[in-house]
């Protein structure tokens, strides 16, 4: 049976992938495995004698980066790059999870991002990943799947997701003030990981965007939430620079998926509506 390192396994995307993988999964987390200490990886990555490795942990605090680059970078760039030379000694693949803000700086964009466009990333955050791509590159048995938004099943290790913070503040009555001017596609996990095991199973190597279908913004996203869920809300659309958060944010980080629909038998991505009521409906 081929055994598959599963990092952050105790995340959103992380658990839905070692559920998925069942008993091929080695999962990887804290405090088992802290991928900031190189001789407590190298242990654990000779003892699991892996076949592949998908990459799922994270610094993802957006704006904390800002405040703490360094172990924003040690985790999503340094750790990346010792993976990845651990890979290519054992002559392995590694897949690793990357993001939608590589892509950023336009206000107005016509057409969603392929995967061959230009990155341009803005904040410690978005400049981490990056870096974590390149060092990925490096090994020619590599997948980059970018992907937005995640919400799904919350893990051991999941400090939250938006459709759990918009339900809990919803039921406050107060008015919520929402950002509308960032677009994208908020994504169901369960959609994300199966589609990265069928990537890693079926797909020659490379660089993917893997999200559900359409595009939205927060606020619209938000307002989805509430309609589903009959939830009557009182929302004020807002502004970035009206939120005031310390990172910068892509005005517009939709991804285009051609690529991964183009792959005989990929699983479908749903459009991002019909995937949220998805997740509702599996709420308990």
């Amino acid at each position: 049976m081929d055994s598959i390192i599963v990092t952050g396994a105790k995340g959103q995307l992380g658990s839905e992938l070692c559920r998925i993988l069942g008993r091929r999964a080695v999962p990887w987390d804290l405090p088992d495995v802290d991928l900031l200490k190189p001789d407590e990886v190298q242990k654990a990555f000779e003892a699991a004698r892996p076949h592949a490795v998908v990459h799922a942990a994270a610094y993802t605090a957006v704006d904390r980066a800002e405040d703490e680059p360094e172990r924003c970078f040690a985790v999503n760039a340094d750790a990346t790059a010792r993976l990845v030379d651990l890979c290519r000694d054992r002559g392995i693949p590694l897949l690793y999870v990357s993001t939608d803000y590589v892509f950023g700086g336009e206000d107005v964009r016509g057409e969603p991002y392929r995967e061959s466009d230009p990155v341009n990333p803005q904040g410690a955050y978005a400049e981490s990943k990056y870096r974590g791509e390149l060092a990925v590159c490096r090994w020619e048995k590599h997948y980059i799947v970018r992907t937005c938004g995640l919400y799904g099943r919350l893990g051991e290790h999941s400090p939250g997701n938006f459709v759990e913070t918009m339900l809990r503040l919803g039921k406050q009555g107060k008015k919520l003030r929402i950002v509308d001017d960032q677009h994208c596609t908020p994504s169901y996990v369960p959609h994300v990981a199966r589609a990265i095991v069928f990537l890693l199973e079926n797909a020659p190597e490379g660089t993917y965007h893997v999200v559900n279908g359409g595009e939205t913004t927060w606020f619209g996203f938000a307002q989805e939430i509430f309609r589903l869920a009959k939830l009557e809300v009182e929302t004020e659309p807002i502004t970035t620079q009206e939120y005031g958060a310390k990172a910068p944010r892509p005005a517009y980080s939709v991804l285009d998926t051609s690529k991964y629909h183009a792959l005989p038998g990929a699983p479908a991505m749903p459009f991002w509506r019909e995937a949220l009521a998805e997740y509702l409906d599996s709420r308990p």
